[in-house]
């Protein structure tokens, strides 16, 4: 440690005379009580170089200079301490040097201590040393404090009374008795050159760096003697202590990466500047220089893979510490979660269109090979996460699924199905032609048919331009006048389950005309009418020639038969009507007698007979 006011590392000299070359004896110090300086940082106002809170209010200007200076107890305890003012140690009678007892309990409760021996009880905490010699101080709240010595030695070397830190640039001088003038002045540390620059009776060392630690002592000519000062204890602290990295070993790839270079300041200087940070990779920069401990690599690779160290180095650029390394190994995720996106979505699509497929992995990392399959086929249809189809055709259907790879390991998608939708086209109605005779009465039936389209395919009948069936058949039945007009058929197939794109094919018109009757349907009728009215005179003139043979049959037996060859009564002449029905006149001369009448009774039609009539009927 550095020789310190509050330490008792101030070593004097007897203050006897010494022939020049005469060897004074060294004083060792006192072992140093401190623990490490790099303990947590209170939040005390006031801060020892040990890191432990100092409640005390800040000294008054003359002790400015070692404000906070509060060192403690091995055990941790609060205790006294002496501040001098000026603010080199040790302290030497003729700068007039003031002390400053700084503890617990009250300041009229201050005890002063010269050599051992209690120097009277002062109600003031600071007082004006006039003589040379050891002095301490006692609180009762904190107890006594380690000695302060003041000198008045032929050649004192003195240094700064604060903690001396790394990167620090501070002065040595070398003193004589009351400022006399010293000559031939040489350092030592350790009883060697301590290095640096002299100038007279100073030495300045360079940035302090913790091997400039060590027992310093100075040689000198004084009044033509040679005279050597008291060893002076001087101790480098720690600007910040020796950085460490810390990381995971392992990270997976695409995950970030977060290493922290942990390094605690030294609270001996709690408003130092900030510390930069450095981060290498395999020795190579990676980040830096920068305020933030921290390096966050937001997803790291493969070649993110290697061994890590990080650089601490102070504002100035003097203090440079660098961290051990750590090792960090990133490591590969195989590829899964693959699916397959279509556009048009559901891979359905039309003949013609442009069909896109997209290959996705929800996990995997590294370089990534892509490959398209479709059905059972060996060899690729396309590479990449991509797949277009221009103007696709019948034979592109069929189950697509990709295939990823990252070198080890491989992961397929659920296979995709695509169906290309054919547009139905070239709609027609059987029976033909396009026009359509029939007669009332007769069963008509049409049926509407594609030439190409895909299933499903929906038929629509138009009946003079307005819709009347749905179906590929259309039965009209026994038809009436009511049915002649035109008639279309529509075919309908849609591409989705939601119609997004629908095609039609409206067939040619069939032009339908049907008439009220037929020749064959006449002469059906009136045959039969006229063979029942037939019937109907065929069965009364049977009856009426029964009656009149049974009559006549009867008058025969009541009279004589006519001889053979007698002639009939001329006067009966059987006549015939101009319409057709036969006629019996009597001769006015003579009484009518219907004993006998001979009749002949004409069929249907007078005259020639035809030979296709089925009716012939000869009574």
């Amino acid at each position: 440690m550095l020789h310190q006011c509050c330490t008792g590392d101030s070593l004097g000299t007897d203050t006897t005379p010494h022939p020049p070359g005469a060897t004074v004896p060294a004083v060792p110090p006192p072992p140093s009580p401190v623990p490490s300086p790099f303990q947590p940082r209170p939040s005390a106002s006031l801060v020892s170089p040990w890191g432990m809170p100092c409640p005390f209010p800040a000294l008054p200007s003359p002790v400015v200079a070692l404000a906070g200076w509060c060192p403690l107890s091995p055990a941790g305890a609060q205790t006294t301490q002496l501040l001098v003012q000026p603010p080199w140690t040790p302290a030497v009678l003729w700068d007039r040097v003031t002390l400053t007892c700084q503890g617990l309990g009250t300041t009229g409760a201050t005890t002063w201590y010269k050599d051992g021996q209690r120097w009277g009880q002062n109600r003031r905490d600071h007082v004006t040393v006039t003589e040379s010699g050891t002095y301490t101080c006692d609180r009762p709240g904190s107890g006594r404090s380690p000695p302060m010595r003041v000198l008045q030695d032929l050649l004192v070397l003195q240094v700064p009374a604060r903690p001396l830190l790394e990167g620090d640039t501070v002065t040595l001088r070398c003193r004589g008795l009351r400022s006399l003038p010293v000559s031939k002045v040489k350092f030592f540390r350790d009883e060697k050159d301590p290095g640096g620059s002299f100038d007279g009776p100073k030495l300045s060392l360079p940035p302090l760096q913790l091997h400039h630690s060590g027992r310093y002592h100075c040689r000198g000519w004084v009044i033509s003697r040679q005279s050597q000062s008291a060893p002076v204890a001087v101790t480098v602290h720690e600007l910040f202590s020796v950085p460490v990295l810390e990381g995971p070993p392992e990270v997976t790839e695409g995950s970030p990466l977060n290493l922290s270079c942990l390094s605690t300041p030294s609270p001996l200087r709690p408003r130092a500047p900030p510390l930069l940070h450095l981060f290498y990779r395999d020795g190579q920069l990676v980040g830096g220089p920068q305020g933030s401990p921290q390096l966050l690599v937001p997803a790291v690779g493969v070649s993110h893979s290697g061994n890590y160290s990080c650089q601490v180095w102070s504002e100035e650029g003097t203090v440079q510490k660098s961290s051990a390394g750590i090792g960090v190994t990133v490591r590969r995720v195989p590829p899964s979660g693959v699916s397959l996106s279509a556009q048009p979505p559901g891979g359905q699509v039309a003949l013609g269109d442009h069909l896109v497929l997209s290959c996705m992995v929800a996990a995997g990392t590294g370089p990534l090979s892509f490959t398209w399959h479709r059905g059972g086929s060996g060899a690729p249809l396309g590479t990449g996460p991509r797949l277009e189809l221009w103007d696709i055709g019948d034979s592109d259907s069929g189950h697509y699924h990709c295939r990823v790879s990252d070198g080890d390991s491989v992961a397929e998608s659920v296979p995709l199905n695509v169906t290309v939708l054919v547009p139905v086209a070239n709609a027609t109605i059987t029976p033909g032609p396009l026009s359509h005779q029939v007669h009332t009465g007769d069963p008509v039936t049409l049926r509407c048919s594609v030439q190409v389209g895909s299933a499903p395919v929906t038929f629509t009948w138009l009946h003079n331009g307005q819709e009347v069936a749905q179906g590929p058949i259309l039965e009209l039945g026994n038809v009436t006048v009511g049915h002649s007009g035109t008639y279309q058929c529509v075919a309908t197939n849609q591409l989705g389950q939601d119609g997004h794109r629908v095609f039609r094919a409206l067939s040619p018109e069939l032009a339908l005309q049907v008439t009220p009757g037929s020749p064959w349907v006449t002469a059906v009728a009136v045959n039969v009418g006229r063979t029942l009215l037939f019937l109907v005179l065929l069965v009364a003139v049977i009856g009426g020639c029964h009656c009149w043979h049974h009559w006549a049959a009867r008058k025969l037996q009541d009279r004589t038969p006519p001889e053979e060859g007698a002639v009939l009564d001329p006067h009966i002449v059987g006549t015939e009507q101009a319409g057709g029905l036969p006629q019996v006149s009597p001769d006015p001369a003579a009484p009518w007698d219907p004993q006998v009448t001979n009749v002949e009774l004409p069929g249907p039609y007078k005259g020639q007979r035809d030979p296709g009539n089925i009716y012939e009927n000869v009574l």
